[in-house]
């Protein structure tokens, strides 16, 4: 593995590099879920569902082609992939000649388990489908307009509170926001809790969603430790917790963790990505 010093991580980069897989920077989720008491065993299955807007490669007569690409990777791999680093990978196709869109697909598919450690499944989707996939909200009852007092900027799980009897429901808030632990750069989120269980507090649920505004986190381990705490603190006999992330960099990344139920089938686009 490689180090942050020796990585692209917060430096100046070469956005002209040809093609080149050795840039991806790859990062132990191990080491960050040690944090929130996450072993070996998994509480969770899940996904982080990544969209690239900025792709683009050269067919064989040296003609420009571009495509949306969707990459799927599954929470069990052993390693996530810094979003500055995937971006410096993608620009290098942009003077890479390929026969079909399909090399182009199995060359990213290829380069992305390497750097992942698992298979990762990579689709992308040509100019003439661009208008299929229409924006649309996470579904669920928003908390955003409940009149609470906020006081904690950084995460504050005793916020976290549930009782009385036991209820399925899905809750939503488009008041997310993190920040990169590199560059500081501030990470725009909407976030989708789904459970049965005890009811949960709304209104500590959502002081807790915005307690995360200064913390510093990777998407994938903000929804995890979003995650391990509703579950510690509020007992849930099922949980999941989805987060889509506005794109930075031409880049989404939208995290998927449960204990019950499937991923999205495909990837949705919300108004603000």
């Amino acid at each position: 593995m490689a180090t942050v010093d020796s990585s692209p991580l917060g430096k100046p980069s070469d956005y002209s590099r040809p093609h080149d897989p050795g840039v991806l920077f790859a990062i132990r989720r191990a080491e960050q879920r040690a944090t929130v008491g996450i072993g070996a065993v998994l509480p969770f299955s899940g996904v982080d569902l990544w969209t690239a807007y900025e792709l683009s490669w050269l067919d064989s007569r040296g003609k420009p082609e571009i495509a949306l690409g969707y990459f799927r990777v599954d929470a069990d791999s052993p390693n996530l992939v810094e979003s500055k680093s995937l971006k410096l990978y993608l620009n290098g196709f942009s003077q890479k000649r390929f026969d079909a869109r399909a090399d182009v697909e199995g060359t990213i598919a290829a380069d992305l388990g390497h750097a992942f450690g698992s298979r990762v499944e990579v689709r992308l989707t040509a100019q003439r489908d661009f208008a299929h996939p229409r924006a649309a909200e996470l579904d669920g009852e928003s908390l955003d307009d409940l009149p609470i007092a906020v006081r904690h900027y950084t995460p504050r799980p005793e916020l976290l509170a549930a009782g009385g009897d036991k209820v399925s429901e899905t809750l939503v808030s488009n008041l997310f926001k993190s920040n990169c632990p590199v560059t500081g750069q501030p990470d725009w989120g909407s976030v989708q809790i789904r459970y049965r269980g005890p009811r949960l507090d709304r209104a500590g649920l959502l002081a807790y969603i915005i307690s995360f505004r200064q913390h510093g986190g990777f998407h994938e381990h903000c929804v995890e430790r979003m995650f391990v705490e509703i579950a510690e603190r509020c007992r849930p006999d099922r949980l999941t917790v989805y987060a889509r992330f506005t794109r930075r960099g031409g880049l989404d990344i939208n995290p998927f963790r449960s204990n019950w139920e499937e991923p999205p089938a495909t990837s949705l686009r919300t108004v603000r990505q």
